[in-house]
């Protein structure tokens, strides 16, 4: 079978492979979701503010239309707020999976070298 088709049958090769390229995106994510948490929570007030104006001027559409939004926006930023605790909290952990693995190889070629 060609190195293409193994890639193919396989999306990880190995386990190493696996938590490399995850360590490598691990910031990209997290950081991404801080991100849009803090421009969801820009939106929200400047949707809050539209609707404030839209009600003043008396344009009922125009207010329920941003409240609309701005219950996605709520969701939204619950979301972001829950996938950041996420990858917060299992930082660590995937950061001691990346060092035991490290230690296991250490000690494995260790092994086959002595041999």
């Amino acid at each position: 079978m060609s190195e293409e088709g193994k890639n193919q049958a396989y999306p990880v090769k190995s386990l190493h492979d696996f938590l490399t390229e995850l360590d490598a995106e691990w910031n990209r994510f997290r950081t991404g979701s801080l991100i849009g948490l803090i421009v969801s929570c820009v939106l929200l007030v400047f949707s809050a503010l539209i609707s404030l104006g839209a009600l003043a001027e008396g344009k009922v559409l125009e207010f329920i239309f941003m409240i609309i939004i701005a219950v996605f926006l709520v969701y939204t930023i619950l979301a972001l707020y829950a996938q950041h605790r996420f990858f917060k909290r299992w930082e660590r952990r995937i950061g001691l999976l990346l060092h035991l693995e490290e230690n296991l190889i250490t000690r494995k070629l260790g092994e086959d070298t002595s041999t």
